[in-house]
């Protein structure tokens, strides 16, 4: 009987069991509502019951955006990986190596160039997945090297800010992110050209007080948490109770911090729109989106600054 029980039902268990994918359900933080992943991965991470907005990867918000979800992936400078050889629990620089392996990105950020409705942007997105979207020294030289290649292209400059603030493990040399991309931004406004803001959740701390709160045009999906300090602290240091809804995007918008909430669908004719008024630019007639993901190569601009995007799952 050993044999039977031992060998031939673990193989015919083997044989009937189907493989499951941990994501293929995801829970409505908002409603608790259990959804399809392919669903919301269709509806652009937007819970369709509630308009929960969800997280948004760095590939999948460029894709989002981009005419024909095509770009070239900007070449960004090289930066020590862990210049203090900081250690808490772990390593830092195991930090990174587990945060690359999962993502699939660099650092935080990721910058893109090509067209939005026919005219040329630049396009830098901070990934939350990878260590909280985090301002370290290769993440604020990606967006230095955005907003560069703006000035370059005379193009305008749109940044999708989510980050829980300046990266610990590199200390001060993290904190001096914040007063070099302030400086960026006033090199690409002395050119005239547009610098957009997309405050997405969450959006907090060094970033909040440096790039992410300089744009000319603020938007802010809905729901978003937006703010410098967590409101706890807040409400410790000035010992009162925060109003309902505090930091939240709809909150910031009724009291002037940001100038427009966007749903997410409606998102990149906005930003087509913004870019074209403040350029003064004549619409442009583009094709329409295809249903599936395409990435395609084409004649790059300028070798040495633009590498194409590799070919997306």
């Amino acid at each position: 009987m050993n044999w039977l029980t031992n060998v031939v039902r673990p193989k015919i268990r083997n044989i009937l069991r189907r493989e499951t994918p941990e994501n293929l359900w995801i829970k409505c933080p908002d409603s608790g509502q259990l959804v399809f992943y392919k669903d919301v991965e269709a509806n652009q991470f937007v819970i369709p019951g509630s308009n929960y907005h969800m997280r948004m990867g760095a590939v999948a918000r460029l894709k989002s955006v981009f005419d024909n979800e095509t770009w070239f992936d900007v070449a960004l400078p090289d930066v020590t990986a862990d210049p203090l050889k900081f250690r808490d629990e772990r390593k830092y620089a195991d930090r990174i190596k587990d945060a690359r392996a999962r993502t699939g990105l660099n650092d935080a950020i990721k910058v893109g160039y090509g067209k939005l409705e026919g005219a040329g942007v630049v396009i830098a997105v901070q990934d939350f997945d990878f260590m909280g979207g985090s301002l370290g020294m290769a993440a604020g030289e990606a967006i230095v090297r955005g907003l560069e290649l703006a000035v370059e292209k005379k193009s305008p400059f749109i940044v999708f800010a989510a980050s829980g603030g300046a990266r610990m493990q590199e200390g001060i040399l993290s904190l001096m992110q914040m007063p070099r991309t302030t400086v960026g931004v006033q090199m690409l406004r002395e050119t005239k050209q547009p610098y957009i803001v997309v405050l997405t959740n969450p959006t907090t701390g060094g970033v909040t007080a440096s790039y992410a709160m300089l744009g000319d045009v603020q938007i802010a999906e809905p729901g978003a948490l937006i703010g410098f300090a967590g409101a706890r602290v807040i409400e410790q240091t000035i010992r009162e109770k925060l109003p309902e809804g505090f930091q939240r995007a709809e909150y910031l918008k009724d009291h002037g911090m940001v100038d427009m909430v966007v749903h997410r669908h409606d998102l990149r004719p906005t930003l087509a729109r913004l870019c074209r008024l403040l350029t003064k630019a004549p619409a442009v007639e583009t094709a329409a989106k295809p249903a599936t993901p395409v990435i395609e190569a084409a004649h790059i601009v300028s070798p040495a600054d633009v590498t194409p995007a590799a070919p997306q799952a």
